[in-house]
């Protein structure tokens, strides 16, 4: 009995052994199977016949018609198939000799090797299109100048200088009034769109101020401040038009709509900078006190060029002296065209870095830095203008003592 259980184990075992065996073998054939990559025809030159080149598509040759440019799959390079497209897609084609799908052929090469040619000629003029049209933003100048003077000026030039040729293919730049005007309106939306995708999760600070413009319309102007790269970018972030008042709620739905429409956080606003009117710097209704509400890291700062202009409006009267009469002096040469002229050749004559004076404006502050070191530095060629047209405030620019309070002047208010 134990003999016969023991032979029963013995069978069994060999029986799933070798059941075992041939299931692994049968997978491993069935792997070695899926493994092998399918082989496929290659093209012949003789499928040319039925009107079929071949075109390489992700490293596999594919059949493509002539006639009609369709690329069949790679299991379609057979002369059946083939044959069968031209039968039932091209039958009015059936008996054409080789040389007409050879003609064919030769067409569509041509007709793709002119398209990626003509393709890149207008590539070509639209980037010099823009090229132009940034230029014009950038010097302020209005955008039928393309048109009408910088195109001809540069068909012009290049006919000279390279060919008739090289004119020609200028005309195909297009420079139109309105042209130019959509390209600046691009660039600009594209300029915008790089500012704000990085200044998005960086922590940054803004700049408010309201200014009036030629128009008599009131803008809210915003610049933000932020470290890219390890650099510190500074630009401007939007002027938006003031529509209604000018209350602090008023400002910031204008800066907060901003901040909406392009996703940008405001917990990474860390700072905020206006001058010191009660609608930006009010500490319950201001504008930099609702920035806060919504920024609680940010800090306000008040303007340092506002700040500056508070300081400066009250002189001690020895330096309010001194600045009379330097404005004097600048309106008594700039306000007559001769004596502007005569102080212009002087200065031409003596080798001077500068030719004329420049005017101070009370309504921009910096003027009157940039007046100042203008006049210091042409301090001799006016001691000289003055004392030739016998002016009493020539022996000012003789003075020691008055030299030393405009040269303390000149040097704050440098910017």
């Amino acid at each position: 009995m134990k003999r016969f259980l023991s032979s029963n184990k013995t069978e069994q075992g060999s029986k799933q052994r070798s059941d075992s065996a041939s299931t692994s073998a049968k997978s491993d054939a069935e792997a070695a199977e899926g493994s092998r990559k399918p082989k496929y025809r290659k093209y012949d030159d003789k499928y040319l016949d039925f009107g079929f080149s071949c075109i390489e598509i992700n490293n596999e040759e594919r059949p493509q018609c002539v006639v009609c440019m369709k690329v069949l799959s790679v299991e379609s390079m057979l002369p059946s198939k083939l044959k069968r497209h031209l039968e039932t897609v091209h039958s009015n084609l059936i008996g054409k000799p080789r040389e007409f799908f050879i003609r064919k052929k030769t067409e569509a090469v041509k007709q793709k090797s002119s398209f990626s040619k003509h393709s890149k000629a207008n590539s070509d003029a639209l980037l010099a299109s823009f090229k132009v049209a940034y230029h014009i933003a950038k010097c302020k100048k209005p955008h039928t100048i393309a048109e009408e003077l910088i195109l001809p000026a540069a068909v012009d030039m290049a006919k000279i200088m390279i060919g008739e040729d090289a004119g020609k293919q200028l005309l195909k730049i297009p420079l139109s009034n309105n042209t130019i005007s959509r390209r600046i309106d691009d660039i600009s939306e594209d300029i915008n769109k790089q500012l704000i995708n990085s200044l998005r999760g960086k922590e940054f600070g803004i700049q408010l101020d309201e200014a009036t413009d030629s128009h008599k319309d009131a803008n809210l102007i915003c610049y933000v401040r932020y470290v890219n790269e390890n650099q510190l970018i500074e630009d401007l972030l939007f002027c938006k038009e003031i529509e209604g008042g000018t209350s602090g709620k008023e400002l910031f739905d204008i800066v907060n709509n901003f901040m909406a429409e392009n996703d940008i956080n405001w917990e990474d606003c860390v700072g905020v900078c206006t001058d010191g009117g009660r609608s930006m710097s009010g500490h319950y209704q201001g504008l930099q006190s609702r920035i806060r509400e919504k920024a609680p890291n940010a800090i306000w700062t008040h303007c340092i060029i506002h700040r500056e202009a508070l300081a400066a409006a009250k002189f001690s009267s020895e330096l309010s002296a001194v600045i009379k009469t330097v404005i004097q002096v600048i309106n008594f040469i700039k306000t007559r065209p001769m004596k502007a002229r005569f102080f212009s050749k002087l200065c031409d004559d003596t080798g001077a870095q500068h030719s004329s004076l420049l005017y101070y404006s009370s309504a921009r502050w910096l003027s009157l830095g940039n007046s100042l070191l203008r006049l210091f530095e042409l301090r001799q060629e006016i001691h000289i203008f003055l004392s030739e047209d016998n002016n009493a405030l020539a022996d000012m620019f003789i003075d020691e003592s008055f030299l030393l309070k405009l040269a303390f002047l000149t040097d704050i208010f440098e910017r």
